[in-house]
């Protein structure tokens, strides 16, 4: 298992202060707001532990951003259980900084039980074992950036993320509002099914705004947007590993007042859909002084 890999789980190892009350730590580094995809997969295991997970797992999630959150000071994370049934339980966690909720989710877990089954197919894409590693794509542009930025660039990453085309950031010339990226943890997890979905509800904040901005030509290394996740919502179909291969192919229907929204469907490499996220972000045109 990578380093980076063992710092996030680390990170997700929540701090229980007290029955329904956890605390998460932000990583040491010099970030001016805390990572949504953090926020979210840390609300989602103080969700989880109060869950029998032996019975009971995650099918849908929903979450707003609230307020930028300060890497600099823990997260509170306040459980509400609202309701434990038969079928579904269903919990509410509140991400709470400097005496203001930052963060609110909402998150619903359901029995095993059996019914209809259909699903969208895989799109037909490159395999992610023929595509470059995150640092053999960014090799060809490196002279572009100063040291801080490659440095960013080159560092070890807790998910290995392979996109099937060069990525904006990289080449911002304007294109269609559809990217597919490879995704998986960066080493092997334990078998806990919780440890796996918060996992991939981290990973699912890494790309999908930036699908938003493809049309538009912005590159989001020169600061020209304000851009930050707004709300998330994820619908967990079928069982899936986060240390393999998973297709996460994503589409923006519309960007306005400010805000760009994406639909993103993530696939097992069998072609299984596992899993279907939205968000909806701001992306705010940076004022000129």
């Amino acid at each position: 298992m990578s380093e980076a890999l063992d710092e996030l789980i680390e990170l997700l190892d929540l701090e229980q202060l007290e029955v329904n009350l956890f605390r998460g730590l932000s990583p040491d580094e010099r970030m001016q707001r805390v990572f949504g995809g953090q926020v979210a997969g840390q609300a989602l295991v103080a969700a989880g532990r109060t869950v029998d997970g032996s019975s009971m797992h995650l099918h849908s999630l929903h979450a707003y951003f609230l307020r930028p959150g300060d890497p600099s000071v823990p997260i509170i994370y306040e459980v509400d259980r609202i309701r434990d049934g038969k079928s579904f339980t269903t919990r509410r966690v509140v991400g709470i900084q400097h005496g203001r909720a930052i963060f609110n989710l909402q998150a619903s877990f359901q029995i095993e039980e059996l019914g209809p089954e259909h699903q969208d197919p895989m799109p037909d894409v490159p395999d992610a074992d023929e595509l470059p590693t995150f640092n053999e794509r960014a090799q060809p542009f490196l002279d572009q950036f100063d040291d801080d930025v490659i440095a960013w660039i080159t560092r070890e990453r807790p998910i290995d993320t392979r996109p099937t085309e060069t990525p904006a950031w990289l080449d911002p010339s304007p294109r269609p509002a559809d990217q597919d990226v490879w995704i998986r943890a960066n080493g092997t997890l334990n078998d806990d099914p919780l440890l796996h979905v918060c996992i991939v509800a981290y990973a699912s904040d890494l790309t999908i705004l930036d699908t938003a901005m493809l049309p538009h030509g912005f590159n989001t290394t020169e600061q020209q947007l304000m851009v930050a996740s707004l709300d998330h919502a994820m619908w967990f179909h079928r069982p899936f590993r986060a240390d393999e291969w998973l297709l996460y192919h994503q589409h923006s229907q519309s960007a306005s007042g400010a805000r760009g929204i994406a639909l993103g469907e993530i696939y097992r490499r069998d072609g299984v859909l596992a899993v279907t996220v939205i968000q909806e972000g701001l992306m705010r045109p940076m004022r000129s002084t």
